[in-house]
């Protein structure tokens, strides 16, 4: 944690300049966890500073990932921790989803996987069943559109692979990455994940559609069928 110490009423810092600027001279990304969630918090507690309370939370929650995407309850369960400061985390986090949204119909998906990857993290790491998600490509890879194509329980969703392809054909789409989320937060697919992709992949090759990549999101973590080769 940064230190600090008290002058005349104002917080003096020591081995480096408070977060807010920080971020004006070295920019957001040269902010820590610690710093980045203080900013958001604006103060602290009675003997407790802002630095000292974003450290106790990260603790706490264990992420910066997990303080964001933390249930209401066990949120505001959190000596500070309240409705409005709940509220504005749920806000910021579904920013963030539509700017990655927003940034990926402008790019190529796997020009830049990185962006993908982080989009199908915020939008289906939270959901509480699972939801399967298709990217619709076209030739250069760029996405044309997305869409939560199934909705299922905690523990399964039920795919139907001409619904996919149909959806396909209407959006002109050469190529899709599929997507789905784990609530368990265990990423890791399952014998009926790799069967429902091989039978989406013999359905698309009849039309000629590719599928390039079937993402598994689990709570910070991921896997993709095509780093390991299943596809």
């Amino acid at each position: 944690m940064i230190e600090q110490r008290w002058k005349g009423g104002i917080t003096v810092w020591i081995d480096d300049q408070a977060p807010r600027e920080k971020l004006i001279t070295s920019g957001a990304e040269a902010l820590t966890d610690v710093e980045l969630l203080a900013i958001f918090l604006r103060t602290g507690l009675p003997g407790v500073h802002v630095m000292a309370l974003s450290e106790q939370l990260l603790h706490h929650f264990g992420s910066l990932y997990h303080v964001m995407m933390a249930e209401q309850q066990k949120f505001c369960a959190v000596k500070g921790m309240g409705v409005v400061k709940f509220v504005q985390f749920q806000a910021v986090a579904e920013l963030a989803r539509r700017l990655y949204a927003a940034r990926l119909v402008r790019e190529k998906a796997m020009l830049n996987p990185d962006l993908t990857l982080q989009y199908l993290q915020s939008a289906l790491a939270h959901q509480a069943r699972e939801i399967f998600t298709v990217l619709f490509l076209d030739n250069q890879n760029r996405v044309i559109r997305h869409q939560e194509m199934f909705a299922g329980t905690i523990a399964s969703v039920e795919v139907h692979p001409r619904e996919i392809v149909r959806e396909a054909l209407k959006a002109n789409a050469d190529a899709l990455i599929l997507a789905h989320n784990h609530p368990s937060g265990d990423a890791e697919p399952s014998s009926a994940d790799r069967m429902i992709t091989t039978h989406i992949i013999q359905a698309c090759a009849l039309m000629d559609i590719r599928v390039l990549d079937h993402l598994v999101i689990g709570r910070g973590e991921y896997v993709s069928f095509a780093e390991r080769g299943w596809i």
